[in-house]
């Protein structure tokens, strides 16, 4: 198994618009093809301008497969669109993951 760790900035003021935008058009094709997350959520202290989310994958070839097919989806190219359109986002880190041995998988 790995986690897709991702962390994503928007600009002071704007996460609320972003996630509903994100909730309305990406959130739906994401699951479609990535399942369900492990995590999403906003952070509450810190960077309060930033949110995480973590996806399950069996290996590395599962996640390029279900990325490559909601990549050709043109829902999620509309999403693509409209989030660089409102461009509310500034910074994106991703961080791929490995479970410790005695962690439950």
């Amino acid at each position: 198994m790995i986690l897709d760790h991702r962390v994503y900035t928007c600009r002071p003021g704007t996460i609320a618009r972003h996630l509903k935008l994100y909730a309305e058009h990406g959130f739906p094709v994401q699951r479609r093809h990535l399942g369900d997350p492990v995590v999403y959520a906003m952070t509450e202290t810190g960077d309060v301008n930033s949110y995480v989310h973590i996806w399950r994958f069996e290996d590395a070839a599962d996640r390029a497969a279900k990325r490559a097919a909601m990549k050709q989806d043109p829902d999620w190219q509309t999403y693509l669109a409209k989030s660089a359109e409102a461009g509310y986002l500034v910074s994106q880190v991703n961080s791929l993951l490995t479970p410790t041995d005695f962690f439950p998988k």
